[in-house]
């Protein structure tokens, strides 16, 4: 059995090796299912189920987990992780679970040595309360409809260098924006994080 699903996994790179513009996935980006990551805030630990250098194009390598996120690492490999846990043991504790649902390599990692930490704080940003920030609440390979996001008054968008669309609130006060990057990843967007207006405002679609 072990046998069959690396040659699944192995039959997964090849696809994804051929990765071209098609992106197979963007359906589970659009839905959520998978959440790409630029940055995280906080650093935490996860349970990491794939690690290739091109996303996999077989959207059903996903079927088993509720969401995973999607990291473009410094090392060329883009990985795949799912949960979030405050300590190692916690992560260790289900790693039974998603190998009983398919994913046999499975191991517990950190985000902040996922080579996509980036901060002075050893995985923070540190907020001044006297500048304004967004709070990034989804990013797609093609755009999406602003009522996408039916649940906000209004929603910035934003076509970065890397040809990834990202969508974010309207400018949050230091003084506010955690509190309010908490009520949103309670409203369903729990890949959401704060980022800085000024590396984001030069690429605004208006």
């Amino acid at each position: 059995m072990r046998n069959l699903v690396l040659i699944y996994i192995f039959l997964l790179i090849g696809v994804g090796l051929s990765y071209g513009q098609n992106d197979l996935l963007a359906p589970l980006r659009t839905d959520k299912k998978i959440i790409t990551v630029e940055s995280e805030t906080e650093s935490y630990y996860a349970i990491q189920i794939l690690a290739i250098q091109e996303p996999p194009q077989n959207p059903d390598y996903f079927k088993n987990i509720e969401v995973a996120k999607e990291f473009k690492c410094n090392d060329g490999f883009v990985r795949y992780i799912v949960g979030q846990y405050e300590t190692f043991n916690d992560a260790a504790a289900e790693l039974d679970i998603y190998k009983e649902k398919g994913y046999p390599d499975v191991f517990v990692v950190n985000t902040s040595k996922l080579g996509q930490v980036k901060s002075k704080s050893g995985g923070r940003l540190i907020i001044d309360p006297s500048k304004n920030y967004l709070i990034q609440l989804s990013a797609f390979r093609f755009p999406v409809y602003i009522s996408y996001f039916e649940q906000f008054d209004k929603v910035l968008e934003f076509y970065m260098k890397d040809k990834i669309y990202r969508y974010s609130t309207p400018l949050i006060s230091g003084s506010e924006v955690e509190s309010e990057l908490k009520r949103i990843k309670e409203m369903g967007y729990k890949g959401a994080f704060i980022v800085e207006y000024d590396k984001y405002q030069p690429y605004q679609i208006e």
